[in-house]
């Protein structure tokens, strides 16, 4: 968190870090790292944010966002929200609901025509970023307010990635991603759409270009071996996403099977029933509790009446008639077959398997190491090959656009140092805020406010947005919700129950001092700290 810091003063004392016999211990100001910053792929500043938009400074506080993350608006929506799963505030009651917020200020600064302007000055460098995704316009976004030219080659007709081809408009309204888009090209970011690099080594030979990000998404989806007599009822989930997007639906008739059970299966089912599926199915082959889908997507899915088929696998197909093996969960919770089969009828099969990237563009570049079908590369992004970086869905990472744009942050960061003859060196990191150093009983009940949501008959029929926003009154609230975990916002306990006058009040926004002339090292102070900004060390001579 970036608040002024406290300082510790030793007014007028003759004994250095010393004043009576009687003390063992003495109070120190610190500064402790918020879980949820610690827990944000992004590497947002979220309690710094929430300070703003808790004193109902709403651009002050989406300015802050911007400095790590160009695309609140969109993050707020499609962000799995790991710092809520941190939030110190769910041992009281409910998480503070902090991607609610980040999507109320986003959607604001897009009413608002709120805009950041690049203040450094031209470097003269010129980056190369492969891949219009979220880790590639975010790497964009970064190392063009540093100054950097940047050019990104994109393949498919529109700028977006996987926001645009791999999340439905239900999710994801277009209006809101192109905005945000469009505010890093204002910044003088040059997109070259329908642009795909087969070659990159002979592109680098062609072009001079000082650095290169690749931010390739993972669009190719994965196979299973499913004897099927008519592959035309056989069709994978990217697909079925991207043709949603470019007007190539594939008609899917009334009953569709959805084999998998990730994100993205729960997105084809969804979409399914939308695209007049009366029953869609999702067959996967461990329970519920194996699901690596968020427990929210599943949640969702039922109450729109998607159907669910646990521990199945489909073995082969024959005019609409598909074959499902039964599965049990041996001891390591792995699945394993039992020989008994049952037939399903289904007009599809729309498989979600997962996806891969496409590294062919990069067969004649040295240096490089694939691993797994994924980038390898070193602690400052790097590849093999000097100059070339890269993250997002190349590298070895979990992929959602969060970890996607923090590693296009990361990247811009590390090209930046790479391009000045440098290494970035990430600043070093306060303690962790525990649950256990806060002193909960100075908060209020505070309830956890619950977007709205689109009623069923329209979330079955329509691709409208399903999760609706925060206004500013319960935005405000929500912010209000948030414990400082860590970081003094100077609530004068300290200075109220002092017993001896020995905390100095330096004015607002600067905290507050110690006089070790009259501490007796009693430790009320910390003891009573809300927010577990005050340590007690060991005395010393």
């Amino acid at each position: 968190m970036n608040k002024p810091f406290a300082i510790t003063l030793d007014v007028g004392s003759s004994l250095a870090n010393k004043t009576g016999s009687w003390r063992t211990e003495r109070p120190v100001y610190v500064d402790r790292l918020p879980p949820c910053n610690h827990a944000c792929p992004a590497g947002e500043n979220i309690q710094q944010w929430l300070f703003h938009a808790e004193e109902g400074n709403y651009e002050a506080a989406w300015r802050q966002i911007m400095k790590d993350n160009p695309m609140p608006a969109v993050m707020g929506r499609v962000c799995y929200h790991t710092c809520e799963g941190a939030c110190n505030r769910a041992k009281l009651d409910k998480p503070v609901g902090i991607h609610a917020i980040e999507r109320f200020l986003g959607d604001l600064a897009i009413a608002e025509k709120w805009n950041v302007n690049v203040e450094a000055k031209a470097s003269g460098k010129s980056v190369l970023v492969v891949g219009a995704g979220p880790s590639g316009l975010a790497a964009a976004y970064h190392l063009a307010l540093l100054g950097h030219a940047v050019t990104i080659r994109e393949a498919g007709p529109f700028a977006g990635g996987m926001m645009r081809f791999g999340i439905p408009k239900y999710r994801l309204p277009r209006e809101v991603l192109d905005a945000e888009i469009q505010r890093i090209v204002d910044l003088g970011v040059k997109i070259e759409l329908n642009t795909r690099v087969d070659d990159l080594d002979a592109v680098l030979a062609t072009h001079r270009f000082d650095a290169v990000f690749l931010a390739v998404g993972a669009h190719l989806a994965k196979r299973a071996y499913i004897p099927a007599g008519d592959a035309s009822k056989i069709l994978d989930a990217v697909s079925l996403l991207r043709g949603m997007e470019t007007g190539e639906q594939p008609l899917l008739g009334r009953r569709v099977l959805v084999y998998g059970g990730g994100n993205t299966a729960m997105d084809a089912a969804r979409s399914a029933k939308r695209l007049g599926a009366t029953e869609t199915i999702v067959v996967y082959r461990r329970t519920r509790e194996k699901m690596p889908a968020h427990d929210f997507e599943v949640q969702e899915a039922m109450e729109e009446g998607i159907m669910f088929k646990w521990l199945s696998t489909i073995k082969s197909e024959s005019g609409g008639t598909f074959t499902v093996e039964k599965m049990k969960l041996d001891d390591k919770g792995k699945p394993q077959p039992t020989g008994e089969y049952e037939e399903m009828q289904a007009d599809s099969l729309v498989l979600a398997l997962g996806q891969d990237v496409d590294l062919s563009f990069l067969g004649k570049l040295k240096g490089l190491s694939i691993n797994d079908g994924v980038v390898q590369v070193d602690s400052n992004m790097m590849t093999g090959c000097k100059g070339v970086f890269a993250g997002g869905d190349m590298v070895p990472a979990e992929r959602t656009v969060t970890v996607a744009v923090g590693h296009g942050k990361k990247a811009a960061r590390c090209i930046d140092a790479y391009l000045k003859n440098s290494v970035y060196a990430p600043p070093p990191k306060h303690e962790l805020a525990v649950f256990d150093a806060l002193n909960s009983w100075y908060y209020s009940d505070a309830p956890a406010t619950v977007q709205p949501m689109l009623d069923l008959a329209r979330r079955e029929s329509t691709f409208e947005e399903v999760v609706g926003g925060l206004d500013q009154s319960n935005a405000l609230f929500e912010a209000r919700r948030c414990l400082s975990c860590g970081n003094c916002f100077e609530c004068d306990n300290c200075f109220g129950v002092c017993p001896d006058n020995a905390v100095i009040k330096l004015g607002q926004g600067k905290r507050y001092a110690f006089n070790y002339d009259y501490c007796k090292g009693c430790s009320l102070c910390a003891n009573e700290c809300p927010c577990g900004a005050i340590k007690m060390v060991p005395e010393t001579i």
